[in-house]
């Protein structure tokens, strides 16, 4: 079942463009940048992964995949739509920067967000750079 959803994610990702805007990718020193200006930072990481390593500070953390690869995208796009519009700019962020660059692709080339960043490496580059998280505590 994991394998059909991440075809699906794949084919969605080849149909033709609808925007041909770039995803902008981002290192550490530019995300802390990006931290400072106020631009809104989007964890789509699980909830036990942000546990595990805590989460930048200010960032919303909005599951992207479970723990089984399934997503709805529909129901992600709705909790995205509540933090940004398409045309501003943000911030997407993962483990390693994979799920988060397709997700940005998926955005940028298919859904009209024009202004996506990609954390290139992922929050285990943040950390290991000694980069500051704060502990992340489940909604009550």
């Amino acid at each position: 079942m994991n394998s059909l959803r991440f075809f699906i994610l794949a084919v969605v990702l080849s149909l033709p463009a609808q925007v041909m805007a770039d995803v902008t990718e981002v290192d550490n020193p530019s995300l802390e940048s990006l931290q400072a200006q106020g631009m809104t930072i989007i964890d789509v990481r699980r909830p036990d992964e942000w546990s595990d390593t805590g989460i930048i500070d200010g960032s919303h953390g909005i599951t992207f995949f479970d723990e089984k690869g399934v997503y709805d995208v529909n129901a992600w796009l709705t909790e995205l739509s509540e933090l940004v519009k398409p045309d501003e700019p943000f911030v997407l962020l993962c483990a390693r920067g994979v799920r988060s660059s397709k997700i940005a692709e998926l955005l940028d080339k298919r859904l009209g967000y024009s202004a996506v960043h990609n954390v290139t490496d992922g929050i285990h580059a943040w950390l290991k750079q000694d980069k500051p998280v704060v502990s992340w505590n489940p909604p009550e």
